[in-house]
């Protein structure tokens, strides 16, 4: 591993004879062995969430279940950002991409905070939670939220089990978008329920959305039942036809390349809890797919994947139950770096 690796862990695995597992590791260049950091982080720290300032790689937030922290010297040390959390998670984060003291901060029970002076003081905005939503056995949480980066007053946020919110004109009001999700969820294919006993549900729960300044105005959004596209601001949806690509077609995690606008990364796997994932790349905006994982075993579901800001060939992903791979060469081969005995329940991933 040529990079440094960040992790966060939201499972707590701890005992009498057991250190507290969840919080912040990274696992420096061309070594092996990952480090739990805790200077300024607290102990039961679970983590959801880990995000880098492009352009500097010493700068990352993390979010927990107990507040958000930013390191400005690569994770040495850690400052509480005292974002006001009132029994809330923090599950999202999102950087402005030209107004550094900007962050948008996604919790349960569809709330987002923001900041325009770096994390001084917090606006809650006025976001609303869909009519739709299923919140069987937990509230509806803030999953993912992306901005138009060619208008980034245009803002989403998937919530898990209740569709999608938008704004247009950056928080300060909020529309549902998820009808659309309820529409398709009359589809045969598209109809599922674990939780109710509504068929919606499959379709609502959302994971994760991107938009590419290849494209402004499409959303490219991964839910429980595959990866779909909206070219219209997320007013209409449609398949990406996923399944003729990849057995596997829960989708948890998809990103664009930093590098390139019209390539994507896209963590699929059988099942929240399942016992396979597999990482797929489009270099077309998601029109045909190849899957890269070469040669290695993802024998959990796959929670996130990262690309390096700098360098378009090292590509780093995470499974839940804690398998942590890398390429150096953008997939033509990859390398396992084993996380210490324990640590699992892994929803985050950075290199820097």
């Amino acid at each position: 591993m040529e990079g440094t690796i960040f992790i966060g862990a939201a499972s707590p695995l701890a005992g009498p004879d057991v250190a507290n597992t969840c919080g912040v590791y990274r696992l420096d260049a061309n070594t092996t062995e990952w480090h739990q950091l805790t200077n300024g982080l607290p102990s039961n720290m679970q983590v959801n969430v880990i995000v880098g300032r492009p352009g500097n790689a010493r700068e990352l937030y993390a979010g927990s279940q107990v507040g958000l922290f930013k390191t400005t010297d690569g994770g040495d040390s850690w400052t509480d950002l005292r974002v006001s959390m009132e029994d809330r998670a923090i599950y999202s984060l999102l950087l402005h991409p030209t107004e550094p003291d900007t962050i948008y901060v996604g919790m349960d029970h569809t709330v987002i905070f923001k900041t325009i002076d770096g994390g001084v003081s917090w606006t809650r905005l006025p976001t609303i939670q869909p009519d739709c939503s299923i919140t069987g056995g937990f509230p509806v949480r803030v999953l993912r939220m992306a901005l138009d980066p060619v208008n980034p007053d245009e803002i989403y946020a998937a919530l898990e089990v209740a569709g999608l919110i938008r704004s247009l004109d950056g928080g300060a009001s909020w529309e549902d978008m998820s009808g659309e999700f309820v529409r398709l969820s009359k589809e045969p294919h598209l109809a599922n329920h674990i939780i109710s006993e509504d068929d919606a549900e499959g379709m609502l729960d959302m994971h994760a959305l991107t938009v590419s300044d290849a494209k402004p105005g499409t959303i490219w959004a991964v839910n429980r039942m595959g990866l779909f596209i909206s070219e219209d601001k997320a007013k209409t949806w449609r398949e990406f036809g996923i399944e003729h690509y990849s057995e596997l077609t829960y989708g948890r995690d998809i990103i664009p390349s930093p590098h390139d606008s019209k390539t994507f990364y896209a963590a699929l796997s059988d099942s929240a809890r399942g016992q396979a994932g597999s990482l797929y790349r489009s270099a077309d905006l998601g029109k045909s797919w190849d899957r890269i994982d070469h040669d290695i075993s993802i024998d959990s579901t796959l929670m996130t994947v990262n690309v390096n800001d700098a360098n378009p060939d090292r590509v780093y992903c995470a499974a839940r139950l804690g398998q942590v791979f890398g390429t150096e060469d953008g997939g033509t081969s990859w390398n396992e770096a084993p996380l210490p005995e324990g640590v699992v329940d892994v929803r985050a991933i950075v290199s820097t």
